[in-house]
């Protein structure tokens, strides 16, 4: 079975391409490498880029781009695809060269985001990546980009085709209690393809758009908190403060962009060894923190 090995790039589209670009460059401290009026593409380690941000009124994510090995992986992962009833289509040349691949098909996950598979990624490591600010970069390399969390129609659907399809595993569950943020009881499920903790997140979670957020891992933990007061100082809304997951014990902030879905900007994941990893369950999203910036303490049971 070919599984795909990394989540290596995302595209998106955006409204208002210049505020992105700012937000991009000035506080995420990704690097433009190539633009054009309806689009531009983003670096932020040896990959040619890693980013796709083009002009539509979605706001909202593009697709979702799928490293595997090699020509053969491909061509495994496009029968699985067909075994599962998935309908795949050839990406064009064109189209590789603008994702920075040799090749790659187009497909849709069970809740009809655009996905797709690559093999032969662009890589540029005779120009290192330089950050448009004094960052000290980011933690990618076979872990990929990131993580995305998304919406789904169906969780059992979805585990079905990123576990039995693509070839993902389970690295554990969030069961969030009715009275948090998002207002309802919610079942998250957390899928690794590489020892990132998670590259991708899910659930049937009540809101419009289908990226909730993505992930970045800085190298330092000096370069979240810088950011995090960078974006205060900018008027950036800080929609989660400062805050431990418990899953992958990553210490990150949350800040809306442009499009209004988030941007997790993290430090210190741990990551999962296959050989002794066990799938885990979890009953909130946050050791400590991760409040609304604005959010009053819980209140304390008087003393008795």
């Amino acid at each position: 079975m070919a599984n795909v090995s990394q989540l290596g790039y995302l595209g998106l589209n955006v409204s208002d391409l210049d505020k992105w670009e700012q937000f991009a460059t000035e506080l995420l401290g990704l690097e433009v490498v190539d633009k054009t009026p309806q689009r531009f593409l983003m670096r932020m380690d040896e990959y040619h880029h890693r980013f796709i941000v083009q002009q539509g009124s979605e706001d909202d994510v593009a697709f979702i781009g799928w490293e595997v090995a090699d020509q053969n992986a491909l061509q495994e992962l496009d029968e699985q695809l067909k075994h599962d009833g998935i309908k795949t289509t050839p990406g064009s040349a064109e189209e590789a060269r603008m994702r920075g691949v040799l090749a790659f098909m187009k497909f849709q996950d069970p809740s009809g985001i655009a996905s797709e598979a690559y093999f032969g990624p662009l890589m540029n490591f005779r120009e290192p990546f330089k950050s448009p600010r004094p960052l000290s970069g980011f933690e990618t390399g076979t872990m990929g980009m990131g993580h995305i969390v998304i919406r789904a129609d169906s969780s059992s659907q979805s585990l079905h085709f990123y576990r039995d399809v693509l070839g993902m595993r389970i690295s554990d569950f969030i069961e969030l209690p009715r009275g948090h943020r998002m207002g309802k009881q919610l079942s998250l499920t957390f899928m690794h393809c590489n020892p990132r903790h998670h590259s991708v997140a899910f659930g049937e979670i009540p809101v419009a758009k289908r990226l909730l957020h993505f992930m970045l891992q800085a190298k330092t933990l000096d370069d979240v908190c810088s950011t995090m007061y960078l974006a205060q100082d900018r008027g950036i809304p800080i929609s989660g403060s400062l805050g431990r997951h418990t899953n992958d014990h990553m210490v990150s902030f949350y800040m809306r962009s442009p499009s209004g879905f988030e941007v997790e900007y993290g430090f210190g994941a741990r990551t999962i060894d296959d050989t002794t990893w066990k799938v885990q369950q979890h009953y909130s999203g946050s050791i400590w923190g991760h409040r609304g910036m604005g959010s009053a303490p819980p209140p304390q049971k008087a003393a008795e």
